[in-house]
């Protein structure tokens, strides 16, 4: 039972529900699930990653749960792990692929005379958008990124996706 200050103190305010209304998640959409946290938010060049436990390694290092940029090294290499801008850790890559079916759509000529249609589409609107004060229109590039625990291994497997590269990571615990 609440009695006393704290009870007085929880009904003063008009924003606290001590006793909510049913569902919480009116919307269907559970939290993490949206798209801006699934993957990456509109000013990223990297998908968004998100930790929810904390992930310790052989030597007790930690990573705290978070929302963190994964990014892909020049070399293909790596993942970096990318907090605030700080890289926080260096995860190896033991498989990539790269989609090689944009490469020849690219030689083909009509469909690179779409491109420049659709290129100088694109520089009127943007012509447009800057009279107004809007910003330019810019390309979609997919990019996602995941974490799964493998009990059996007992390693994180971390996948990322960012245009037509896949790449595989792990962390072992």
């Amino acid at each position: 039972m609440l009695e006393g200050i704290y009870v007085e103190n929880v009904f003063m305010h008009d924003t606290i529900r001590p006793n909510p209304i049913e569902p919480q998640i009116t919307s269907g959409l559970r939290p993490g699930s949206e798209m801006i946290y699934r993957y990456a938010l509109r000013e990223s060049d990297y998908p968004t990653l998100i930790i929810v436990d904390s992930i310790y390694d052989g030597e007790r290092n930690i990573i705290k749960p978070g929302h963190y940029e994964l990014a892909l090294s020049d070399e293909r290499d790596f993942l970096l792990l990318i907090q605030s801008k700080q890289p926080i850790a260096i995860i190896p890559v033991f498989k990539i692929e790269e989609d090689d079916t944009e490469k020849s759509r690219l030689n083909d000529p009509k469909y690179k005379k779409q491109l420049k249609r659709e290129a100088k589409e694109k520089e009127k609107t943007n012509a447009k958008r800057a009279r107004k004060g809007m910003p330019p229109v810019q390309d979609y590039v997919h990019m996602e990124a995941s974490i799964e625990y493998d009990k059996d291994g007992d390693y994180y497997l971390i996948k990322y996706q960012r245009g037509t590269i896949k790449a595989w990571g792990a962390i072992k615990k």
